[in-house]
């Protein structure tokens, strides 16, 4: 089977099953709408300090969205048992894994685009006179940023899946991560030099005017592009090692 069939077979599987559908459609709507929120509340007491990162609040819980789909689009097919008809139409294993973190991570990186470039855009207007110009260094960096970001979220969380083939036990390591751990890590002065390089906090200095720590905004999103290749390689291991 050729690698374009294996990706419209994967589009097919996404597109009917509303689980996925809608954990795709939280990224945008939960993004875009605390961003809205946020920024419409802006009372003009005191400016945010970084008004394009001000405009990402939703980010923090409509990344879970990428991880969902992430986690379901491969977990999900070793729960229902569905994972033995995909592989006897498509044998080569490493072959259908990529088809599903192509797509997954392409529809993820797409809805995250336009995620970015609402929140950012909109999240200035509401700012009035805090915000900033879309067209300032920076800023268009960052809605693109956005988009990427979401993508190797949901690269970097469907190769979890292929490693521990249980959605449940895959969200329950990753919710902790992204909700708790990595934030608890970025803030404490004990662990923040170690916290800046886990996913999230590295990935999420893209979305900075002026990123702090060690880490710049693209060289913050390498690292993050290392962690979700590094999940990747770790799902096709598992995959190519253990039986169904």
């Amino acid at each position: 089977m050729h690698f374009t069939a294996v990706l419209r077979s994967e589009w097919t599987k996404i597109r009917s099953l509303r689980s996925l559908s809608y954990s795709l459609s939280a990224i945008l709507v939960v993004t875009v709408a605390l961003a809205c929120f946020v920024c419409g509340g802006y009372d003009g007491s005191e400016a945010p300090s970084d008004p394009v990162f001000h405009a990402y609040f939703g980010l923090n819980i409509g990344q879970f969205g990428a991880i969902v789909c992430g986690v379901l689009a491969v977990a999900g097919e070793w729960s229902s048992g569905s994972v033995r008809v995909s592989l006897t139409a498509v044998p080569r294993r490493g072959l259908l894994y990529a088809g599903k973190l192509v797509t997954v991570g392409g529809l993820a990186l797409a809805v995250g685009l336009v995620a970015g470039f609402a929140s950012v855009t909109g999240g200035q207007a509401l700012l009035g006179e805090a915000g900033v110009s879309v067209g300032s260094p920076g800023v268009m960096r960052s809605a693109v940023g956005c988009g990427i970001y979401f993508g190797l979220l949901a690269v970097f969380s469907a190769g979890v899946a292929a490693l521990l083939r249980s959605p449940v036990g895959t969200l329950s390591l990753l919710v902790p991560l992204f909700l708790s751990l990595g934030p608890l890590f970025g803030s404490l002065d004990a662990t923040r030099k170690v916290g800046q390089f886990l996913p999230d906090r590295a990935g999420q200095q893209i979305l900075h005017l002026a990123p702090e720590g060690a880490l710049g905004a693209w060289a913050g999103l390498a690292v993050m592009a290392g962690w979700a290749a590094l999940a990747a390689a770790a799902g096709l291991w598992s995959l190519l090692r253990r039986d169904v």
